[in-house]
C-alpha cells in the first residue's frame, strides 16, 4: 500500500542554443522569468516532434533534424509536481523573432543563472562546468 502521493510530472523538451558563452533564454508574455526555449509534449508525439514544433512556435525558426542531438536530461521539483527537461542542441535556419507567445529573448551567462527556474539551473550548472557557459 503506497503512503505517498503520486507526484505530477511535467514533461518538457528544451533547446540549448550556445553562442559565444551564452544560452539563448526566452520569457513568455505575462510571465517573469526566463526559460530554456521548448515546452510540453502534446499526446504522443516524440522529443524531435516537440522541439520542432514549439521551437517554430516560440522562436520563428526551424531547427535541422539531423544535427538534434541530446545534452542531458534534468528533473527537479516545484510546488506539487517534478518537472522533467530533455534537453538538445540542434541547428537552426531562419531568423531567431519572438512570436505571440514570447515576450522577449535574452541571452545569459552564468551570472543569469538566479533568473531561471530551478531545472533550468541544473543545466547551467553542467554547462558552466564544462566551460560552455560564460560566467
Amino acid at each position: 500500500m503506497r503512503t505517498e502521493r503520486q507526484q505530477r510530472l511535467i514533461d518538457t523538451v528544451a533547446w540549448v542554443r550556445i553562442e559565444h558563452g551564452l544560452i539563448l533564454c526566452a520569457r513568455p508574455r505575462g510571465k517573469d522569468v526566463f526559460y530554456i526555449p521548448g515546452g510540453k509534449r502534446e499526446g504522443a508525439e516524440t522529443d524531435l516532434q516537440t522541439l520542432t514544433r514549439e521551437i517554430r512556435e516560440e522562436l520563428t525558426v526551424e531547427l535541422a533534424p539531423d544535427t538534434v542531438a541530446h545534452v542531458g536530461t534534468y528533473e527537479a521539483p516545484i510546488p506539487d509536481a517534478l518537472v522533467r527537461m530533455a534537453c538538445y542542441t540542434a541547428e537552426y535556419s531562419g531568423t531567431l523573432t519572438v512570436s505571440s507567445e514570447i515576450e522577449e529573448i535574452a541571452w545569459f551567462g552564468y551570472a543569469d543563472r538566479p533568473h531561471v527556474p530551478p531545472v533550468d539551473q541544473l543545466l547551467f550548472d553542467d554547462l558552466a562546468a564544462d566551460g560552455l557557459l560564460a560566467g
